[in-house]
């Protein structure tokens, strides 16, 4: 098995974990902020068999897209023909993924069940 961790958008977060779940994949989450713009932004945990991680990591790129956002709001600056817009990339994903070597699943009672 392996353990897929997306850090996603939160702007994109419900068409990509809708669309993982419709996949019969689950996810859970947690919610974050981060990176040079301090965005908020999802970490998404999918634990998936060795066969199906490029099928995940195929729907979060199809769901999760980078935008480029330009910052081109300095009228006094840009009067003068002195300002270049800034542009920055938003948005997009970052997946890791890793190995597991045993999961374990408790039920409420306590019994582990090894997958």
């Amino acid at each position: 098995m392996k353990m897929l961790m997306a850090i996603i958008p939160r702007s994109q977060a419900d068409e990509v974990i809708d669309s993982l779940i419709d996949e019969g994949h689950s996810v859970t989450f947690l919610e974050s902020r981060g990176g040079m713009l301090r965005q908020s932004q999802l970490s998404l945990f999918i634990a998936v068999e060795d066969k199906e991680v490029e099928k995940v990591i195929t729907i979060i790129r199809e769901n999760c897209q980078s935008e480029v956002e330009i910052d081109a709001d300095h009228s006094e600056a840009a009067a003068s023909g002195l300002y270049l817009p800034v542009k920055a990339r938003l948005g997009g994903s970052v997946i890791f993924v890793w190995g597991l070597e045993n999961v374990e699943i408790y039920d409420i009672g306590g019994e582990a069940e090894e997958t």
